[in-house]
């Protein structure tokens, strides 16, 4: 069975909040904050579960922009955001993601 992933942007003030990975192949990475849908979740359960367990606060999940574990995290607005090593999945958002801000 395919696993399906949920990632969060998380806007405040004209910024979106991103995380850098501590492991693993793309250690040191950039992307938004998010993991694995479990069996019987649905993806906005999966997301406000997630952001709990990595990020420790609860979030109001709002629409849908697409269906795609950190060192550090920042806060980043619309001219910072190809500023930062992103990694390849995210780096697809990143145009809706101006465009939304």
């Amino acid at each position: 069975m395919m696993a399906v992933y949920v990632v969060a942007v998380i806007k405040r003030n004209d910024k979106v909040f991103a995380t850098q990975r501590g492991y693993g192949e793309f250690k040191g990475g950039w992307e938004f904050p998010g993991g694995k849908i479990e069996p019987g979740e649905g993806a906005k359960e999966a997301l406000k579960r997630e952001i709990r367990e990595e990020l420790n606060t609860d979030i109001e999940v709002g629409d849908l922009i697409d269906v795609i574990e950190h060192d550090e995290a920042k806060w980043l607005g619309k001219e910072e955001l190809s500023c930062i090593s992103w990694l390849p999945a995210d780096m697809e958002l990143l145009d809706k993601i101006r465009r939304e801000l």
